[in-house]
């Protein structure tokens, strides 16, 4: 019985032992499949930028309604560039959950009462673009200027740092997660665009330490714990216009 009782004692505390290290484990996993995800984003802003005269496409073509407009965002006009159907092809209940490149792998859904709508029902985003690379200039092309309006705001070879500024970046899902845990974001994952509030805490580290993943304009993929600048207001919610993170030529 003693002999029992003390190989018990040593499978709990290895079990101890391994919990924690195959829990960052499965964490760095997550956080590796939902950076190559990001990097398939950024082929598919390319070859976008590339065929459009290189603009970048709308946060989410929502603020237009008119014609071809509310058509043009990232989550609609990229997808067939990676094989996968436009955000707006799936039917309700049956948008892309975890498992799809629409997704962090990290994000988790918790109840629908914590949400102001239905993410099970109207699908969520757990990848955000960068909402600032719409408020530059409106290159719209006027009726008689002959096409198709483009649908864009932005031209990918006018931003100044590609290396440092933003394009996509681990969005909240998690509303009781939002303002640095500190108020309900009760809206969180329900935008394709959006600001540094609503960066995500969900990929755990080492011990307590929690960030997110950013894509860069170059392309390139990088964690980071927080997005939010300490001596930004609380009250802030568009970042200062001369930030060079978030607006690509800051003044």
């Amino acid at each position: 019985m003693v002999e029992l009782l003390v190989a018990v004692s040593v499978i709990v505390v290895l079990g101890g032992l391994l919990l924690p290290a195959v829990d960052r484990s499965v964490a760095a996993a997550r956080t590796a499949v939902c950076q190559q995800r990001l990097r398939q984003w950024a082929q598919a802003f390319a070859m976008y930028a590339n065929a459009n005269d290189g603009f970048y496409p709308h946060i989410d073509g929502l603020d237009r309604d008119n014609g071809p407009a509310d058509q043009c965002g990232w989550v609609d006009v990229l997808p067939p560039l990676l094989h996968e159907k436009r955000w707006r092809d799936h039917p309700r209940y049956g948008f892309p959950g975890s498992a799809s490149i629409f997704q962090c792998p990290s994000a988790r859904l918790t109840s629908s009462n914590d949400y102001k709508y239905n993410p099970r029902r109207d699908g969520y985003f757990s990848y955000a673009m960068n909402s600032c690379l719409e408020l530059d200039k409106d290159c719209w092309r006027a009726p008689g200027d002959g096409g198709v309006p483009m649908p864009s705001f932005l031209r990918a070879d006018e931003v100044m740092e590609p290396a440092r500024v933003i394009l996509l970046f681990d969005q909240l899902v998690v509303p009781k997660l939002g303002y640095d845990g500190k108020l309900m974001n009760r809206s969180a994952g329900k935008y394709c665009g959006s600001y540094p509030k609503a960066f995500s805490a969900q990929h755990r580290r080492s011990g307590s330490r929690l960030g997110g993943s950013l894509l860069y304009c170059d392309g390139h993929v990088q964690w980071v714990a927080s997005v939010w600048k300490p001596h930004w207001p609380e009250d802030l919610e568009v970042p200062p216009r001369d930030d060079p993170d978030w607006f690509p030529y800051p003044m």
